[in-house]
């Protein structure tokens, strides 16, 4: 009598199935907002062009390579972790939440500068979506801070792994929302 084994697309996956699922859905959400952002643009395109050349592209620049770089360090805490140097792995996850952070602080001075040119939300439908799109960002960035210090106390590889596929998420969506809403004219 042979014995098989159910064997499914998902098993090779890295981490977590329904991390997985939370990955896809946030795309899809940060999708559709870049599509509608780029539909009502096309309705008003001389004034996004001028509302966006209010924004600070150069922290937006410094702040992909801060995401970019935090990214390195989750991935690799990952590979340090299953080489056994857990604490490397830990200084790795703890350096990739500061990052983090310093994501942060440069997006709140560019919204506290915006604030100060008394740009808000409702100023044009560019900034509406400007708030909506980086700031809903901001909180998945929040959020990854929490988990990357969570799996850096809880550093088994399996969490690690998971922690690193909601991090590399942050760092795609970022990677994305930077061209359109910073670049593109």
């Amino acid at each position: 009598m042979t014995q098989e084994t159910d064997v499914s697309g998902f098993d090779d996956l890295p981490g977590e199935l329904l991390m997985w699922v939370l990955i896809v859905s946030e795309l899809l959400v940060f999708g559709a907002g870049l599509v509608a952002f780029m539909a009502v643009r096309l309705s008003d395109p001389a004034g996004f062009a001028e509302a966006q050349s209010h924004l600070y592209r150069t922290g937006a620049a410094l702040n992909t390579i801060v995401l970019v770089t935090s990214g390195f360090l989750a991935a690799q805490a990952l590979h340090l972790r299953r080489a056994a140097r857990r604490m490397a792995a830990r200084l790795a996850l703890i350096g990739a939440a500061l990052l983090g952070l310093v994501f942060l602080w440069i997006k709140g001075a560019e919204y506290a500068g915006k604030a100060a040119q008394g740009i808000t939300w409702d100023t044009h439908p560019f900034f509406t979506f400007y708030y909506l799109l980086t700031g809903f960002h901001a909180a998945h960035v929040a959020a990854g801070v929490v988990v990357l210090c969570l799996v850096a106390w809880r550093d088994e590889p399996r969490n690690i792994e998971t922690g690193a596929q909601f991090w590399h998420m942050v760092d795609l969506v970022w990677v994305l929302l930077f061209p359109v809403i910073y670049l593109l004219g």
